[in-house]
């Protein structure tokens, strides 16, 4: 994938679910073309990605903070603060699908812990941001939600990701005079490596595993390419997004799903 070398040069991006996955391919794409670089994760994970950014000459920060909690959210936003002294990008990648199964099946805890997950760190990271970006002059922030807000044996997470969808069109309308820009990106499926830390560490059981399979084929079946992505073209738009060559682009929610418009 191409990298456009200088083009976040002068700027502080903070990437929140950056020890794995798209997380860590925004993270060191970021870094590759000249942002300085905050990374947080609740993983220790986070620290490896410091040192490969590091090792190719740039600069990051790592900072281990649990995001479904305000306190999180604004120590995090604070330690950059103090290492960089501003905050001109944000990117919402924390996120993602706990449990599949139908809606009928969903314990009480497993709903809430899917909300907790998938919404309340892009909630509390925009609070925390926000402060920082209107006393700088401007920023962006990038949401990353799902196109999984449509589709199959993921209700709660849908509804996490509706709520991500939200903020990001209600902050729009409401920071624009501040020159403060809010996108999303939802990501269809994407080929990852395997987690090292997985979201549910408990083993699916067969019924699991064929709900599951649901997912999968429900997702390449909507999407017009019949594949799924990698995550090298996630960090393409959202990169694009934060970039200032989407100056003029604000409030939307941008499907990279191979057509899949979610």
């Amino acid at each position: 994938m191409r990298t456009y070398e200088g083009r976040f040069a002068g700027k502080v991006a903070l990437v929140t679910g950056a020890a794995q996955g798209i997380g860590r391919a925004v993270a060191l794409r970021l870094a590759r073309e000249g942002g300085k670089v905050v990374l947080v994760d609740r993983s220790e994970l986070v620290l490896e990605v410091q040192g490969e950014i590091g090792a190719g000459g740039g600069e990051a920060l790592a900072v281990t903070a649990d995001l479904e909690a305000f306190t999180g959210a604004a120590d995090a936003v604070a330690q950059a603060l103090r290492r960089f002294g501003r905050i001109d990008v944000l990117v919402n990648n924390v996120g993602g699908t706990i449990w599949a199964k139908p809606y009928a099946r969903y314990e009480e805890a497993q709903i809430e812990a899917e909300v907790r997950r998938s919404l309340f760190p892009t909630l509390w990271c925009c609070r925390a941001v926000l402060p920082a970006m209107l006393a700088g002059g401007g920023g962006v922030i990038v949401n990353v939600s799902s196109v999984a807000t449509r589709g199959i044996n993921r209700v709660p997470y849908a509804a996490a990701k509706g709520g991500v969808n939200a903020i990001t069109a209600c902050l729009a309308f409401e920071h624009a005079k501040d020159n403060i820009r809010v996108c999303g990106v939802a990501p269809g499926g994407t080929e990852t490596p395997p987690r090292r830390i997985p979201r549910n560490a408990t083993p699916r059981s067969p019924e699991e595993e064929g709900w599951m399979r649901e997912v999968v084929e429900q997702t390449v079946s909507s999407s017009l390419m019949k594949r799924y992505g990698t995550t090298d073209e996630q960090a393409a738009a959202i990169l694009f997004l934060a970039s200032d060559e989407a100056s003029y682009i604000t409030g939307v929610t941008l499907p990279v799903a191979g057509g899949d418009l979610g």
